[in-house]
């Protein structure tokens, strides 16, 4: 009998421990086909397709949908066919089968110099040397798994789509055979599946045992492991009443609870520290990626706001905040270069840069990126505002790449577009600031012969203060004001 082979969760090219499994293309006892798609996995910057590394039947998977796997750990064992294609002796890393190797709690070092976003006031350093300790984890006949995060659209049970849209139409319950496509070479999009789950004409239907089906569910693997961590699978629904409402801890219905006792009292339904409404579970992808980095920022920078205001009543109509907000940015970091700048605080080293690379903060259902605006120095407003949506579409579809997340010099969040006026937003590591733009308001303002009533901008920029100045920070502050006061 051929000896099995053990396949370790790759590196993803993320430098992070960790990846949630989002959907097995195969079950225990199928025979799979070298380079064939054995698992998407789910980083905090994308949905990842991992090929199988070798031709053989499938003797263990590693968890159900949901799990986390550490990276390292085992993911699925074969038993390898020696009648079907095998990677070559030449092609093999020598380590693809080695134990798992002992991870970091935080991925990157106070050293890093390069940031990469996953959140947009905080985000996680990369590592600086492009070479890697142990190369064993490499999916296929790649020697580094730095290109490991690539996407690409590949069919499954009939169906194109490339593993963050699959991720999405389980996520909102769309049966991918069911949508219509409207991709590339029959590819179905994510604005596919959303417009079928806005419509809901692609629904899953229901199976026997009370889940969905349809084209993505069916080789979805049942199985059972002790390495990944379980998601919140267990969590009980609430009891019923025989009027079919949900019923208190106590055992009354939902509808019947009071906030007082008997005796006319406030009363507790139960002791200190329960949770009633529902059981802990793991954070995954994009927010358990935040939860590291923000905890990381916290440790290692001094941080310091200013805020004050920008008067744009001048402006003429047409004019797009967004791109005058970066545009702002630029001609302060021109004016005051410390804060468009990477401080190594292990080192105490500076390093001011000559170009402007600002991360932009977008919004998403799945967490909060923050891709890099490359050269916007040297952009005009046409160009910034191509350069945004573009960066926003494919934050959106989850087909950007990891090197669009990381390398910025400075960060602009723009959370006015929801609420909000000033902020405290984190700066993270090497990174020396952050500008914060709040919602825009109107206010009375005093002018000569009497009053008007201008529209204002709230401005926050918090920067590291072992690495500029409290002067050269207002500096800045001010040189964006003076800015956005222009006309145009």
């Amino acid at each position: 009998m051929t000896d099995s082979k053990t396949f370790h969760l790759p590196d993803l090219g993320e430098g992070l421990p960790d990846a949630t499994i989002v959907e097995w293309f195969v079950k225990e006892g199928d025979v799979i086909r070298l380079d064939e798609p054995l698992v998407s996995m789910e980083t905090a910057k994308a949905v990842v397709e991992v090929p199988s590394p070798v031709s053989g039947k499938v003797l263990k998977l590693a968890g159900n949908a949901g799990d986390i796997v550490v990276t390292g750990a085992m993911l699925a064992e074969f038993q390898p066919d020696p009648n079907l294609p095998q990677r070559a002796d030449s092609q093999d890393t020598g380590h693809a089968h080695a134990p798992p190797r002992q991870q970091p709690a935080v991925a990157g070092g106070a050293s890093v110099p390069m940031p990469s976003a996953a959140v947009p006031v905080a985000t996680e350093a990369a590592p600086a040397s492009a070479e890697r300790d142990d190369a064993g984890t490499v999916v296929g006949a790649m020697q580094s798994s730095n290109t490991v995060h690539q996407e690409q659209a590949f069919a499954v049970g009939g169906v194109k789509a490339m593993p963050a849209v699959r991720a999405t139409a389980k996520k909102l319950g769309v049966d991918l055979s069911r949508v219509r496509a409207t991709g590339a070479d029959g590819a179905v999009t994510m604005a596919d599946v959303k417009q079928a789950a806005a419509n809901g004409t692609a629904a899953l239907l229901p199976s026997p045992d009370g889940r969905g089906v349809g084209g993505e569910g069916t080789a979805q693997a049942r199985t059972h492991s002790s390495g990944p961590v379980p998601s919140s699978a267990l969590r009980a629904p609430p009891p019923k009443s025989a009027a079919g409402a949900a019923s208190s801890p106590d055992g009354r219905r939902e509808d019947q609870r009071t906030a007082l006792s008997a005796t006319g009292k406030p009363m507790r339904t139960q002791p200190p520290g329960v949770t009633v409404s529902g059981q802990p579970e793991p954070l995954k992808g994009v927010r358990r990626n935040m939860a590291r980095v923000m905890a990381d920022a916290h440790a290692k920078v001094v941080p310091t706001t200013l805020n004050d205001d920008a008067d744009i009543h001048a402006w003429v109509p047409g004019n797009d905040v967004t791109v005058r907000l970066i545009r702002a940015i630029v001609r302060a970091c021109k004016a005051v270069p410390a804060l468009n700048a990477w401080f190594d605080g292990d080192k105490l080293n500076r390093t001011l840069h000559p170009h402007v690379d600002i991360g932009i903060a977008v919004d998403t259902d799945d967490g909060l990126f923050v891709p890099a605006l490359r050269n916007a120095d040297i952009l005009d407003a046409q160009g910034v505002r191509e350069g945004v949506n573009r960066l926003r579409v494919q934050v959106e579809d989850r087909s950007i790449a990891a090197s669009e997340l990381s390398g910025y010099t400075i960060s602009l969040s723009n959370f006015g577009m929801f609420a909000g006026r000033y902020a405290t937003p984190v700066v993270v590591p090497p990174c020396v600031a952050i500008v914060a733009a709040g919602r825009a308001r109107h206010q009375v303002m005093p002018v000569m012969g009497g009053f008007e009533s201008h529209k204002l901008i709230p401005l926050s920029v918090t920067f590291d203060h072992r690495a500029a100045t409290g002067g050269e920070a207002a500096r800045f502050l001010k040189a964006m004001i003076d800015d956005l006061a222009l006309s145009s």
